[in-house]
């Protein structure tokens, strides 16, 4: 992927800066956002942000959830282009089924932003790096496990169908092997994202060999579900090290606080992927210039770092902006779902 086609979430806020022609006319943009599971902490974060935002720019969000159904998703999408909604977002529910809609969309010349994943004949995608983030994730859980360490053994709980959960656990095991070469995956599993699958595959694979040092979940769904089913075997805690994935909502930080075995968070900070998507629609929308992937930033946090980008009273949380855009995104991606 050349860097041409790449632009931070930093540089898309700044060229939308102050307010847009349409808030300037009177005429907030009607967006329509199709997630694609609102039941989920990191998507309610997600559309957070976007609510935010769209009240600051004077435009209007409506969600529609189409709760990891493909056909809902579909009919949903359908519903926004009727309507003649200004502009879509959508969080693919997979990435070929989102396909037809893409090629409809562009034949009616509706502008549609991608948010997580990307998809063939898609305009314009909001994400992170994945890989990128899987990789720093890898290379702290290794320094924190410590060069010298020998025959780490790592369950991954991925999720297949998505290229962006495939390319980071690819990514967490290249950062591990970085600082510990001999480092494996001993089990790969489907824990379909949430903590429920999570719990019953990494049940079955504990049962099956639970020599395991470091258990790796794609988001925190994923994690805390591995983590249930260790606690569930009556499994010893000292020596193990889980790592999340997504800084979704409260359960990692309440986690987080036992100073138990979830020592890292690969935070990617739903609340500014939403604010993103909402300043790439508007951008979308009035005919700029829009790179086909705009990244968004992502940081691996130990329990003392995560005060600086969350405030969190146990029962709520505030994102620290300040602090999340301090950070920088990548020019580009280390990997892309083309490089798959």
């Amino acid at each position: 992927m050349k860097s041409t086609h790449v632009l931070s979430a930093v540089a898309i806020a700044a060229a939308l800066s102050g307010t847009t022609a349409l808030a300037q006319d009177g005429e907030g943009l009607r967006i329509g956002y199709i997630v694609n599971y609102a039941t989920h902490e990191w998507y309610q974060n997600v559309i957070l942000g976007m609510e935010q935002r769209a009240e600051q720019l004077g435009h209007t969000v409506e969600v529609i959830d189409a709760n990891l159904d493909m056909a809902r998703q579909v009919a949903a999408a359908e519903d926004f282009m009727a309507r003649e909604m200004d502009v879509i977002i959508m969080t693919p529910v997979n990435e070929e089924g989102v396909v037809p809609i893409l090629r409809r969309a562009r034949a009616d010349g509706v502008p549609i932003v991608l948010e997580g994943n990307p998809a063939p004949g898609m305009q314009t995608v909001v994400a992170i790096c994945d890989y990128d983030t899987g990789y720093l994730a890898g290379v702290a859980a290794g320094e924190a496990l410590g060069a010298d360490a020998e025959g780490i053994r790592v369950m991954n709980v991925g999720l297949p169908l998505l290229s962006a959960t495939i390319l980071r656990s690819r990514g967490f095991m290249d950062g591990l092997q970085t600082v510990i070469p001999s480092a494996e995956m001993v089990h790969d599993l489907d824990g379909g994202g949430n903590p429920d699958r999570s719990q019953e595959v990494s049940a079955a694979a504990l049962a099956a060999d639970s020599d395991i040092d470091v258990i790796y979940g794609i988001n925190d769904s994923s994690a805390l579900g591995a983590l249930q089913a260790w606690r569930a075997a009556g499994l010893p805690e000292d020596d193990l090290m889980v790592v999340g994935t997504g800084a979704e909502g409260l359960a990692f930080l309440n986690e987080m606080q036992t100073e138990g075995p979830y020592q890292l968070e690969a935070a990617m900070f739903p609340e500014k992927i939403g604010f993103t998507a909402i300043d790439t629609a508007v951008a979308l929308f009035n005919g700029e210039e829009v790179p086909e992937y705009v990244i968004s930033p992502t940081t691996a946090l130990t329990l003392g770092e995560v005060s600086s980008y969350y405030s969190y009273d146990g029962e709520s949380r505030e994102i620290q902006w300040d602090a999340v855009n301090a950070l920088e995104a990548p020019e580009q991606c280390m990997m892309y779902a083309s490089d798959l």
